[in-house]
């Protein structure tokens, strides 16, 4: 999966200074100052294997800690947004 950008988006996160481009591509979110929501698309075949397993893996760049996340299909936004 590769995150897109999206209407309502209001920053670019860069990546690390300590990792490389093929590591860590720029991240287009939406942010209010309390979270962070950012867009991603599957490509054919992580599709396919997903209608299959129902399963998706979900990682954060943080060894001590993991920040409250979720997935989500609906829009996450109210509809005048």
């Amino acid at each position: 999966m590769k995150p897109i950008e999206f209407k309502g988006q209001t920053k670019v996160l860069q990546r690390p200074y300590n990792m490389t481009e093929a590591d860590c591509s720029p991240l287009p979110i939406f942010t209010n100052g309390k979270q962070c929501i950012s867009l991603w698309k599957a490509n054919f075949y992580e599709r396919i294997k997903f209608l299959f397993t129902g399963k998706m893996w979900h990682s954060s760049h943080s060894g001590k800690t993991q920040p409250p996340v979720w997935l989500k299909v609906n829009y996450p936004f109210n509809k005048g947004t």
